[in-house]
């Protein structure tokens, strides 16, 4: 168990991810939280995971520089750092031997070597290394609380899939791919058009993996890691944050709160702002019926721009109670469970805005594969169930429990 040094409340460490559609202000949600967090005395970073990074620019901070040094933690009060992924950076200490294969492969088909290099940063990269400081920083017991200024949504679903799939793809596809291409390479390159990744390719990619063992654990832990969904009150932001919520609980993550931001204050009476004010009534409502019984915190629209310590600290009063921790644990809930009903075995999956024509399951290996429109979620069964059918689903109540049975 990984212990506070001067944390108040909690044993181990937290991590909070702040994600929700591009625009919904979540980075100064997530800064206002880590300002908060500081004065209560954890030490506290927070570490954006978002490619269009903005956190140094929520802090103020004024120089193009800032951005280079926050590659790393970068103290910006006291208790208080923040941190932009630099892909750069993190290609020259965890992806060298796969960014130059795959640069070197696109440089024989005519492309320049600048355009090549940029075209190496393959889709991943910045969620596996956010992983990995992660891994790095629960390990070294570094700071007390990590707060995730995610990316927007479809990013942040990406990003804690992550370790499921390399997970699944080492144990599937790289023992045969590494083998397979160990014993054909030296008679391929001499035919192919280019030359087969070399064997330190695959050994960058079992360290990379080994620095990521343990982090599914972490994501999926309530007592560790808890998801804050940022919405305004407008009917295409709250369709995504809807969305947003189910594919959470279909990867095992815990949402703690919903943040409905930038809400017209009530003083604002300017007819010109009535329909408005109309329309965040009727969003608001549906929001607070829709994520119940998830606390849903209000957010004013400010009337300046928040940047920097001061105004952070602001929101921060705004967001939070004077007494109140942002890094308690209020949830626990799991989205899905394993039990036994009457002889029978169940997965209860927390849906809350799935429809029955929208579910499909099937089985596949030891797996239970349950797919809502375009997204599949594959949900690992204990031993006990592994050989086991679903044989009957039903929706009610925002549960689907899935009955499984031997098969015929």
């Amino acid at each position: 168990m990984f212990l506070f040094s001067t944390g108040p409340y909690n044993e181990v460490m937290r991590i909070l991810m702040f994600t929700g559609k591009g625009g919904v202000g979540k980075t100064s949600l997530a800064a206002a939280t880590g300002v908060k967090l500081a004065s209560l005395h954890y030490r506290t970073l927070v570490l954006s995971i978002d490619p269009a990074h903005s956190l140094a620019d929520s802090f103020d901070l004024e120089t193009e520089l800032f951005h280079v040094h926050t590659a790393d933690p970068l103290l910006v009060a006291e208790r208080l750092w923040i941190q932009e992924l630099n892909i750069q950076k993190e290609i020259k200490r965890h992806w060298q031997e796969i960014s130059s294969y795959v640069s070197s492969v696109l440089r024989t088909t005519g492309i320049s070597g600048v355009e090549a290099e940029e075209l190496a940063i393959l889709p991943g990269m910045e969620e596996l290394s956010a992983m990995m400081y992660i891994n790095q920083y629960r390990r070294e017991q570094r700071y007390d609380v990590i707060v995730l200024d995610a990316a927007p949504t479809a990013e942040s679903m990406r990003f804690i899939s992550m370790p499921t799939t390399l997970d699944w793809y080492m144990k599937h596809i790289f023992p045969f791919q590494r083998n397979l291409l160990k014993a054909v390479r030296p008679i391929a390159n001499r035919v192919a058009p280019f030359e087969l990744p070399p064997d330190t390719y695959f050994g960058n990619i079992r360290d990379l993996f080994q620095k990521l063992e343990g982090v599914d654990d972490i994501m999926e832990d309530p007592q560790t890691t808890s998801v804050r969904l940022v919405t305004n009150a407008e009917k295409m932001v709250l369709r995504e944050t809807q969305r947003a919520f189910v594919y959470f609980s279909l990867h095992g993550l815990t949402v703690d709160a919903v943040i409905v931001n930038r809400l017209l204050p009530e003083e604002v009476m300017d007819g010109w702002f009535n329909e408005w004010h109309v329309s965040q009534k009727t969003i608001l409502h549906e929001i607070e019926d829709y994520f119940a019984p998830v606390p849903v915190k209000k957010v004013p629209l400010f009337e300046h721009e928040v940047l920097g310590k001061q105004r952070l600290e602001d929101l921060a009063r705004v967001l939070y109670a004077e007494d109140e921790d942002p890094a308690a644990v209020t949830r626990t809930e799991k989205p899905y469970t394993f039990g036994k009903s009457d002889g029978l075995y169940e997965i209860r999956v927390l849906l809350p805005f799935a429809t029955k024509g929208e579910v499909e399951l099937f089985k596949k290996g030891d797996e239970l594969v349950v797919q809502i429109g375009t997204f599949r979620r594959h949900i690992g069964l204990p031993r006990s169930m592994a050989a086991l059918a679903p044989s009957r689903a039903r929706l009610e109540s925002k549960v689907l429990t899935v009955e499984m049975k031997e098969a015929q």
